[in-house]
């Protein structure tokens, strides 16, 4: 699956958020056209869009943006979500991992950042458990994930020292239960590491497998939380809901 989602949402009355207008992103467009039917039974047709689009064509994706700005006039927030897991066409793999949210991040900056008349903002990108270990059997995955929470976390110390008016956070999940999951020890995605298979599915008895709503919950904290920025937020079906730990960085409290 390869989606991103902008997005212009508002704090509900209740403090959880509402999401008044959402955009979604994806290169195929049944699953683009049901996930956006399904909102609507929800929320008015009109508060939601849906653009087909491959986020690793770079006037795709810009396009993608524009289209987003013209009908609902602002963004807000941004998710980049577009993940593969292909040990066996591991280039694409880097395209869509990392490469698209390493674009879709600066997109967004450019928008909402204060300097260019946006009114700030919240950008999240998804990594993964593997961005934080290390996977044998899915080594080039693992290589873009431990890069979306590196380049997060130095683009979010960029932004507070630039005083873009936008906040940059990272979510590791672990095993989710989402159609990516069911080919993830196929032979056509492990390739050379399809002898591995057998530690994918121990590794999945031993974290557990999570429903997509978990996954939503840590999403809404950190929109609603402007507090948080440049933190990587681990979920997981043992402790939930929790954040890494790392040491202080040297030299990043002001601009140089």
């Amino acid at each position: 699956m390869t989606r991103s989602a902008p997005a212009s949402p508002r704090p509900g009355s209740s403090g959880r958020l509402s999401v008044t207008r959402v955009a979604l992103l994806d290169r195929n467009s049944e699953a683009g056209q049901e996930s956006k039917a399904a909102l609507d039974e929800q929320f008015e047709a009109q508060r939601t869009l849906f653009i087909q689009c491959d986020v690793t064509e770079p006037e795709q994706l810009k396009g993608a943006f524009k289209k987003v700005i013209e009908h609902f006039g602002r963004l807000d927030i941004v998710v980049n979500n577009a993940g593969v897991n292909n040990e066996k066409d591991w280039e694409s793999t880097i395209q869509v991992n990392l490469t698209s949210v390493i674009r879709g991040t600066y997109l967004g900056i450019e928008y909402m950042k204060k300097g260019n008349g946006g009114d700030g903002g919240v950008i999240i990108n998804i990594s993964s458990l593997a961005g934080l270990m290390p996977a044998a059997f899915q080594p080039v995955y693992c290589a873009t994930k431990h890069g979306v929470i590196g380049f997060t976390r130095s683009i979010a110390l960029a932004a507070n020292m630039e005083n873009y008016g936008v906040r940059l956070n990272t979510i590791c999940p672990g095993f989710v239960n989402t159609p990516i999951l069911q080919s993830i020890d196929k032979e056509e995605n492990m390739g050379q590491y399809y002898s591995y298979k057998d530690e994918i599915k121990n590794m999945m008895q031993f974290y557990g497998v999570m429903d997509p709503s978990i996954i939503a919950e840590g999403l809404i904290t950190i929109i609603e939380d402007d507090t948080l920025n440049g933190e990587v937020m681990k979920i997981t079906a043992s402790q939930g809901i929790h954040f890494h730990q790392y040491g202080q960085t040297p030299f990043t409290s002001s601009k140089r």
